[in-house]
């Protein structure tokens, strides 16, 4: 059965999306690492410390963004995309459903 959304251009947004991620990780690892050197300042208290380890842990979480589009991918239907670039090659025509 045809879908009536078009899995090409939910794949494009995820190229899109997925180079935006990459971008941004360079950003991220030298975030992390300041945060991992502002835990090394001397008498830091411990809640201070709390909070910068609760922001690497947080600025690692990237790798959850990462497979939140590998989970959109996955749900799209095999074969959608290779359909839906088949299609122009055979025309137009509206199918008989």
């Amino acid at each position: 059965m045809p879908i009536k959304w078009s899995a090409t251009k939910v794949n494009e947004a995820m190229d899109e999306v997925e180079h935006q991620i990459s971008l941004s990780e360079a950003f991220l690892s030298e975030a992390r690492a300041k945060a991992s050197n502002a835990r090394t300042i001397a008498n830091l208290p411990g809640y201070i410390d709390d909070r910068l380890s609760r922001l690497i842990w947080e600025i690692e979480r990237i790798e959850r963004v990462k497979d939140a589009i590998k989970a959109v991918r996955s749900a799209i239907p095999e074969g959608a995309i290779e359909a839906k670039r088949e299609r122009p090659r055979h025309g137009n025509q509206q199918a008989l459903i």
